[in-house]
């Protein structure tokens, strides 16, 4: 296996747009590299650019500017589609056709035989919970489950690498938890999965590395935990709402709070030994120590309006 499953750096892309003069880019510099076996997602307002990175990625669009490699392949190779899964935004299947049938279709595409087809086939719509309307034809399906369909019919080849546009899109909460819980088992088998997503609490949950994009252009990436942190400030709980605790690490403390029987400071890292000491003057009871963290949203937030600033 390849140690990473996507490589890009540089990419640039423009349409020409009918009727104008001048052309916009749809990505200006987009470089990302995603890791075998790990989760990543990319994220952005609309228009930033996520669906032309994604199409590059497939090798539907050539890009103008810049290199990359999916799975050790260029982005031409058709022959490294057949390890590569991929539920777009927007899909389209036949409406005529039964579940079983359409990934039938689908397994036949990737030259799967018959025997394995079947069994994959059974495999998939167990694993996206829909064995039991297997037989129902595409048209009778509600939105979310034409959504898992999707799902199936993306990993109905065995895929090495997992590339999901809006994954949960359509779901309810039950079903969201159900694709959370899939893609986190998926990726214990060691299989890469790239996702384009709004929604940032399931992005927080699942991914390991993220890319933040606007306006073409990548404005911050890495692993997700080490962008979360508010470097500099520890986080230190202590069990019990204990006032004679709060008066003593007020002094060192950025913030402190009291609730659901705990207390909460936040102090500088150069303060972090000293409020432990404080506390075990007045033999508070130490629950955890941990670097501030911010939550996806902020971070986003925080990485969009910098690069409109």
């Amino acid at each position: 296996m390849e140690e990473y499953a996507v490589k890009l750096e540089g990419i640039k892309k423009t349409y020409k747009a009918r009727g104008k003069q001048k052309s916009e880019p749809a990505v200006s510099d987009v470089s990302l590299k995603v890791r075998s076996g790990e989760i990543f997602g990319l994220l952005g307002p609309n228009g930033a650019g996520k669906t032309t990175t994604i199409k590059i990625m497939l090798g539907l669009v050539y890009p103008d500017e810049g290199e990359g490699t999916i799975l050790g392949s260029s982005f031409g190779d058709v022959k490294v589609h057949e390890r590569i899964g991929f539920l777009p935004e927007q899909p389209y299947f036949y409406p005529f056709l039964t579940a079983e049938k359409a990934l039938d279709l689908y397994g036949k595409f990737f030259g799967i035989e018959p025997e394995r087809r079947r069994k994959r086939i059974k495999e998939v719509l167990l694993l996206v919970g829909l064995e039991s309307n297997s037989y129902l034809t595409l048209s009778k399906y509600s939105k979310g489950m034409l959504q898992r369909f999707g799902i199936a019919q993306a990993l109905v080849n065995e895929p090495d690498f997992l590339i999901l546009d809006e994954p949960s899109s359509g779901l309810d909460p039950i079903g969201q938890i159900e694709v959370r819980d899939l893609l986190l088992k998926l990726k214990e088998e060691g299989k890469a999965i790239f996702l384009s997503s709004h929604q940032l609490s399931e992005v927080e949950n699942i991914c390991d590395a993220v890319s933040i994009v606007a306006h073409g252009k990548t404005v911050m990436a890495g692993k997700l935990d080490e962008l979360l942190q508010i470097r500099g400030i520890a986080k230190i709980t202590f069990v019990g709402e204990d006032p004679i605790l709060k008066e003593a690490l007020a002094p060192l403390a950025v913030s402190l709070t009291a609730a659901n029987d705990a207390t909460i400071a936040e102090v500088p890292n150069e303060k972090l030994y000293a409020a432990i000491e404080e506390a075990r003057k007045v033999d508070a009871k130490l629950y955890s120590v941990e670097p501030k963290r911010r939550s996806l949203e902020d971070l986003f937030l925080e990485a969009v309006r910098s690069r409109e600033a």
